[in-house]
């Protein structure tokens, strides 16, 4: 007797990466996830190559994972996938501090975030 199989966490022509503990705060992270939201692979992955933004580097590999994941795990055709979704989320915050005049303690916070990016298929109409 065994365990019944997990199902699915997303529909049966999508497919999904996540990454923790990136090292920028959300609002500037989702700037960046924005860019991509709603386009198709190819292009997102140029926009992000060509991004000044330092964290678009950490962006590419997660949606370089969910295309892997797609056609690997899901037999799903890379040509014909979209960015569905793209959001971000907080993580921990490492909270710093820095001694200042008069005796204060100057507050610096170090947020981390995360972001799930979630590909679906779609057949391109003729």
């Amino acid at each position: 007797m065994s365990k019944d199989k997990n199902p699915r966490r997303v529909a049966e022509n999508e497919a999904m990466a996540k990454t923790r503990m990136l090292r920028t705060s959300p609002q500037k992270l989702n700037l960046v996830a924005a860019m991509i939201r709603g386009k198709k692979v190819e292009t997102a992955l140029s926009d992000l190559t060509f991004s000044k933004k330092r964290i678009a580097e950490d962006v590419k590999k997660c949606l370089q994972s969910a295309i892997a994941n797609a056609e690997n795990n899901h037999n799903l055709d890379v040509d014909e996938l979209v960015v569905a979704e793209a959001y971000v989320g907080k993580n921990l915050t490492m909270k710093r501090g820095r001694p200042r005049a008069r005796g204060r303690f100057g507050k610096i916070i170090k947020p981390f975030s995360e972001l799930t990016i979630k590909v679906r298929q779609v057949e391109e109409q003729a």
